[in-house]
């Protein structure tokens, strides 16, 4: 169900973070790629349940009203009342609701993870987001270009490549310092596997930040992956509620 995520996530050393890296490049949708030969030999061998992109309308919902709303949920009331809010149509992201606080809330699709991840085209998936300013200027654009090209038919090479360009042209804005994002929807579809999973923070830094963070270290609740694609660590937190306030999940079992 899931790929061995030795090779990709630096190993931590106490039992919970174990449990939780075992769970983390699918279930968080954070771009991590397979760079060992095992991984990759691993990933090949498995079947693809999602081989192609589906039918557009599969990703779509409906009632733009319902996609703002799951769109909000992925923080606290107190931040995504007041954010800008995207929604996914057609010819792409656009804005359904002008925002005050810099903030920018939106659902995730599958092509927010990496090329290699089995997910990919998973047309369930539905991950709400709220990027906080510095975010939403730098981060968020770069899965924002990767939609035009999903809806544009290119292939997941010509995807990988256009953003190595667009980020060497600084065509894409450089990461600011402090991006961050909400990821507390108790409705969010994260994958197959991991469904709505554990509500989270995540925290994108420029190169390699694990050790700088003290991230997967014995008692640290900071936990890291590499993202090359977009070249950024990303850093994760767990926190214990949904944004709703109820109580997450302690553990996973």
């Amino acid at each position: 169900m899931f790929p061995n995520l030795n090779c990709n996530v630096r190993a931590p050393e106490n039992s919970m973070q174990k449990k939780t890296l075992s769970f983390l490049a699918v279930v968080f949708l954070v771009r991590v790629v397979f760079p060992c030969a095992t991984c990759r030999a691993q990933t090949q061998a498995e079947k693809a349940p999602y081989p192609d992109m589906a039918r557009l309308d599969q990703y779509l919902v409906p009632d733009e009203n319902s996609e703002v709303a799951l769109a909000r949920s992925a923080a606290p009331a107190s931040i995504s009342d007041a954010a800008e809010v995207m929604v996914l149509r057609r010819d792409g992201y656009a804005t359904a609701a002008r925002g005050s606080n810099g903030f920018l809330c939106l659902v995730e699709r599958s092509w927010g993870a990496a090329t290699g991840e089995p997910d990919f085209w998973n047309p369930k998936v539905r991950s709400p987001i709220c990027f906080n300013p510095p975010a939403a200027r730098t981060f968020a654009p770069i899965f924002l270009m990767k939609t035009k090209l999903v809806l544009a038919g290119k292939s997941k090479a010509e995807m990988v490549q256009a953003t190595a360009t667009a980020l060497d042209k600084k065509e894409l804005p450089a990461l600011e310092p402090g991006a961050m994002c909400y990821m507390m929807s108790k409705q969010q579809y994260l994958n197959d596997g991991g469904k709505s999973w554990h509500p989270h923070l995540m925290f994108f830094v420029a190169g390699n930040a694990a050790k700088s963070w003290g991230a997967d270290l014995p008692g640290s609740p900071v936990m890291a992956a590499d993202d090359p694609e977009e070249r950024a660590t990303i850093l994760m937190v767990w926190v214990g509620k949904w944004s709703d306030g109820t109580p997450a999940p302690q553990a996973i079992h």
